[in-house]
């Protein structure tokens, strides 16, 4: 069975959410509910050609608008919600992205300071062939022009934080948030530690495609209708995001300075080898050392967040996290069976 069905598109911009925490629950769903979701882009469309400069069209601190919160039946604090990706798809033909005066990681911030101009604001339209599953970057100060392959995932991706915060959506923390990393993509599980009742989970920022590390701080950002899975582990904290796929399992964190994001995600790991792999704590520390792989999320947000990867194939015969992964991706078959 592939369980209850809820369809939720917002039509105007009033119906997103701008923070994790601070909003109220647009739906009540049960743990096992499909959602079929639409997402604006991080500019709530305001960005659609390359005179549409971000200064100018984006009225701060509305960005990165979030789809939800919804509220799942029987979340509470200490239990762990269970977000499986079943598809996202781009809901437009083209994606844009820029540079934004003192943001990303090449250029001087209002954190870190320098004397020299900030960038100049440009925009990229980029084209996508969703057909072909393509992404068509073209120059704006010269004649190249190359096709990279779509990739969509979706940069924000939380709950509510905990001690009663609201966070900008800009923000990656414990509870989620903005932490654009490339491997949140279709067949992929999230975990997400509950801190309210409820749990709030929204969603948004879509990306066709995004390098790791963002580095210029935007991603081929897009319009997305994405179908996942929400569930429910009982008991079962889980203090940073996981994620899981069909051959690895990941742990991230997000701090500043990134070595401390870094560390958060690799002793997240190796807590997670104890836990669920019983794996002594120091030999769990020396086989992710010789085994870990450790992609950038982003270093451009408030927060950085890093991820620590390891793969299945060499972790002993157990399922993690109660094998949640495994019964969300029956679901998901199930549910795409039908479609």
């Amino acid at each position: 069975m592939s369980g209850p069905v809820l369809t939720y598109r917002p039509t105007a911009i009033g119906d997103y959410a701008w923070t994790f925490g601070g909003a109220p629950p647009v739906a009540r769903v049960v743990p096992g509910t499909v959602l079929e979701l639409s997402t604006e882009d991080c500019f709530a469309g305001r960005v659609r050609g390359t005179g549409d400069l971000v200064s100018q069209v984006v009225e701060f601190p509305f960005v990165n608008p979030q789809t939800g919160p919804f509220y799942v039946d029987g979340a509470e604090p200490g239990d762990t919600l269970a977000v499986h990706f079943v598809s996202i798809e781009p809901s437009r033909d083209w994606a844009a992205s820029t540079t934004v005066p003192l943001f990303g990681a090449l250029t001087s911030t209002h954190a870190t300071a320098g004397l020299q101009d900030a960038l100049p604001e440009v925009v990229w339209i980029w084209q996508l062939d969703r057909q072909r599953r393509l992404c068509r970057f073209e120059s704006r100060f010269g004649q190249y022009t190359v096709d990279l392959p779509m990739d969509p995932m979706h940069g924000t991706v939380g709950v509510a934080p905990a001690n009663l915060e609201a966070r900008s959506s800009l923000v990656p923390d414990a509870h989620g948030g903005n932490m654009d990393t490339p491997e949140m993509r279709a067949g992929v599980t999230c975990y997400l530690g509950v801190n309210v009742d409820g749990a709030l989970f929204s969603l948004g920022d879509g990306h066709a495609r995004q390098g790791e590390g963002e580095t210029c701080g935007v991603a081929v950002e897009c319009a997305m209708d994405t179908v996942v899975i929400v569930d429910l582990m009982k008991n079962r904290p889980c203090p940073w995001p996981r994620l899981e796929s069909d051959t690895h399992i990941m742990s991230t964190g997000s701090a500043r300075p990134l070595e401390d994001a870094f560390r958060i995600a690799q002793l997240d790991l190796v807590r997670w080898l104890e836990e669920d792999f019983g794996l002594p704590s120091l030999d769990a520390y020396q086989l992710v050392s010789q085994g870990v792989e450790s992609p950038l999320a982003n270093v451009v947000d408030p927060n950085y967040t890093s991820v620590a990867k390891f793969r299945k194939q060499w972790l002993p015969a157990a399922a993690a996290m109660d094998g949640m992964h495994a019964r969300l991706r029956e679901q998901a078959s199930a549910y795409l069976a039908t479609r």
